[in-house]
């Protein structure tokens, strides 16, 4: 199980991202990949494209999972250089980069018209029967 995660990054790694509809190949330059007996490994890949790939990792999860953490850079098509810096254990995958999308902080304004619908449904509630009002179970 640990080969296919193991092989599933590095298949996500390998991907030509600096040539997007080129037939050009990446040479891998180095690929230095260590398993130890107890399970922990490292790994550190490096193309002739500018992919770079490091990480490491070792069965401390819950029930024996692995967690691990790295990094991994590119080139995008634009000319971009990304960089994404991750951990993943039993909190899940735990991307971190500049260029990934930051959700506004919380708490954040109530539009008007969602105060109004709030204070028009209080009004309802408070005009109904108590027969006819809503239970909460």
């Amino acid at each position: 199980m640990k080969f296919v995660i193991i092989a599933a990054l590095a298949a996500v790694a390998f991907a030509d991202y600096g040539s997007v509809g080129s037939s050009e190949e990446a040479e891998i330059l180095q690929h230095d990949f260590v398993l130890e007996e107890d399970g922990r490994y490292n790994l550190d890949v490096k193309t002739s494209n500018g992919i770079l790939v490091s990480q490491h990792g070792s069965p401390d999860g819950p029930e024996g999972a692995v967690v691990k953490s790295g990094v991994f850079s590119y080139t995008a098509p634009d000319g971009t250089p990304v960089e994404v810096k991750f951990v993943a254990n039993e909190h899940g995958y735990q991307p971190e980069s500049d260029l990934l999308p930051v959700a506004p902080e919380f708490p954040h304004p109530i539009p008007q018209f969602v105060l109004d619908q709030i204070a028009k449904a209080a009004e309802e509630d408070r005009n109904r029967s108590p027969e006819d009002r809503y239970t909460y179970a």
